[in-house]
């Protein structure tokens, strides 16, 4: 009689820790869904990350369900996460906004897999963290600042008209640029640019011919319009010494 109760309370714990499973599965895919479609993709319309963000917090989550749910020695749990880092994630260039949306996804996994008993805290800790990525990465804030490398014709000596030469053909105002790289056999620099879009005018580009270099900045090779002048001059006198020949002068 004893075993058979014994039995019985062992099912019903098994029960109710499968449930518990399913339970904070049920949180974690809606936590994560909410996160990849309403947050990430309807702002930044990259549908190859879903796949990605969703993979990394089921996984995470898993493996975390297992790990609670299973006696195991914390060497085998050190051991299995050792495994997962080994793998190399090789993709395209990610933007420093797609990282967080990383991060998030696993401790969204991280959180939902542990079974802590209060479900109230875990269905919190969720909430916070997806309105955490809901106002940091809003519209109103992206707005304000943005970032970008510029490749910039010329080499600038003077930092003031290297930031009007920026704000002219941007239409903004730098808040911030520093230089990267500088060509001098091409005559071009790479400059890391901090913009506050809309506040700047655009003003239209000067025309080629007859340039004259922009104070602070050398010419590119065979722009140099005195240069040109010379050559002209030189090749009328030509002409002119040519006309003296055929006259017999």
């Amino acid at each position: 009689m004893r075993d058979l109760t014994s039995g019985v309370e062992m099912e019903s714990t098994d029960l109710n820790g499968y449930g518990g499973v399913v339970s904070y599965l049920v949180v974690d895919l809606v936590a994560i869904l909410l996160m990849t479609y309403v947050l990430y993709f309807r702002r930044h319309w990259r549908a190859d990350l879903l796949l990605s963000y969703i993979a990394l917090n089921i996984g995470i989550f898993v493996t975390m369900s297992l790990l609670t749910q299973v006696r195991v020695d914390l060497a085998v749990g050190f051991g299995l996460f050792a495994i997962l880092s080994i793998v190399r994630l090789r993709s395209s260039a990610v933007t420093q906004q797609e990282v967080a949306y990383y991060f998030i996804a696993l401790v969204l996994g991280l959180v939902n897999g542990l079974g802590v008993p209060d479900r109230g805290l875990v269905v919190a800790l969720n909430v916070v963290l997806l309105l955490t990525m809901l106002v940091f990465d809003s519209k109103l804030l992206r707005d304000r600042s943005r970032r970008m490398d510029v490749r910039l014709a010329g080499v600038f000596t003077n930092e003031a008209a290297l930031v009007a030469e920026l704000e002219r053909r941007l239409g903004g105002q730098v808040a911030y640029q520093e230089i990267t790289e500088i060509d001098l056999i091409h005559g071009h620099m790479l400059i890391d640019v901090r913009l506050r879009p809309g506040q700047g005018v655009i003003e239209p580009p000067q025309p080629k011919s007859h340039q004259h270099a922009v104070d602070g900045a050398t010419p590119a090779p065979g722009s140099d319009p005195a240069a040109g002048d010379e050559l002209a001059a030189g090749s009328s006198l030509i002409g002119r010494r040519d006309d003296d020949v055929r006259h017999g002068l």
